[in-house]
C-alpha cells in the first residue's frame, strides 16, 4: 500500500478503518504515516470518497476505499450512480456489502441490487480490492460474489467477519481474507471461529472510531493489541503474527 517511491515499509496493518468518522481527520492520517499503519481508509458514501482521496494524496500509509454502507442503501440507493463514476480511478472499495440485521433487513432487497450491480462492476473493471460487511449475510454475499466472477478477476477481505466455521470454509475457498479486530477477540464465540480461519488469510482491522478501548474510541496505532490477541489465541509471538499479516497484505496487494 506504500508508494513506490517511498520504499519504506508499513509496520502494521488496519484494513479497515473509518478515518473520516474521527474529529481529527487530517491528525489521524498523519498518525497512520508516523506509526507506519498501512490503512484502508473505507467509506460509507460515495460522496465522501474524493474528499478522503484528496487529503490522503501524499500519504505513503493511507489508502481510502469507495464505498457505499448496506446500512445507509435505504437513503442512498441512488449514489450507486457515483460510485460507478469514481471506480475506474481507485483500487480500494468499501465500505460495501449486506446487513440482514433486524435494523436494515427491511432494506436487504434494493442492498442486494446495489451489491450485486457493484460486484459486477468490480468484476468487468478487475484488479479491485474489497472491504466488505457481511452481517447475518455471508451465504447471500459469497452466493452474488459467484455470480459476479469477482473472485476470479479480484480480492475480497470479509471485515468483522461472524458467519460460521463451514461459511468461513466456502470463504477462503473463494480466496477470501479475513479482517479481525480487538471487540472479536473479547468474545469467546468469535475467539473459536477466528481459530479456525487460515492464518494465510487473516489481516487485522479496528473499525475505528466504532470500538472504543474503555470510553475512548481506538485508532489506527492500536492494532497492535489485535496482533497480540491472535499471537495468543495461536500460541504463537507477536512477532511472528505481525510479520505474517504483513506478509498477507503483501499477498493481497501484488496478485
Amino acid at each position: 500500500m506504500t508508494h513506490a517511491q517511498k520504499r519504506v515499509s508499513p509496520l502494521w496493518v488496519d484494513f479497515h478503518c473509518h478515518l473520516d468518522l474521527y474529529p481529527d481527520h487530517k491528525a489521524i492520517i498523519a498518525e497512520c504515516d508516523k506509526a507506519r499503519v498501512a490503512t484502508l481508509a473505507v467509506t460509507t458514501t460515495p460522496k465522501a470518497w474524493q474528499r478522503n482521496n484528496e487529503l490522503t494524496e501524499h500519504s505513503p500509509f493511507v489508502r481510502v476505499g469507495l464505498g457505499l454502507h448496506p446500512q445507509l442503501v435505504a437513503e442512498r440507493e441512488h449514489e450507486v450512480k457515483l460510485l460507478e463514476r469514481y471506480l475506474p480511478v481507485t483500487r480500494y472499495v468499501g465500505e460495501i456489502g449486506l446487513d440482514a440485521g433486524p435494523r436494515f433487513y427491511k432494506s436487504f432487497e434494493a442492498q442486494e441490487r446495489v451489491f450485486s450491480r457493484i460486484l459486477h462492476a468490480c468484476a468487468e473493471q478487475g484488479d479491485k480490492i474489497l472491504s466488505i460487511h457481511s452481517v447475518r449475510a455471508v451465504a447471500k454475499v459469497l452466493s452474488h460474489m459467484e455470480k459476479s466472477h469477482l473472485n476470479e478477476n479480484g480480492q475480497v477481505i470479509l471485515h468483522w467477519f461472524t458467519g460460521t466455521v463451514s461459511e468461513a470454509r466456502r470463504a477462503a475457498e473463494l480466496g477470501c481474507y479475513f479482517s479481525i479486530n480487538e471487540e472479536m477477540l473479547r468474545s469467546v464465540k468469535h475467539r473459536k471461529l477466528i481459530n479456525s480461519l487460515p492464518l494465510s488469510r487473516l489481516l487485522t482491522e479496528t473499525d475505528g472510531p466504532f470500538i472504543q478501548n474503555e470510553t475512548v474510541p481506538i485508532r489506527p496505532r492500536d492494532v497492535y493489541r489485535t496482533v497480540r490477541g491472535i499471537a495468543e489465541l495461536h500460541g504463537l509471538s507477536s512477532e511472528a503474527v505481525s510479520s505474517l499479516i504483513l506478509s498477507n497484505l503483501r499477498n493481497l496487494v501484488t496478485r
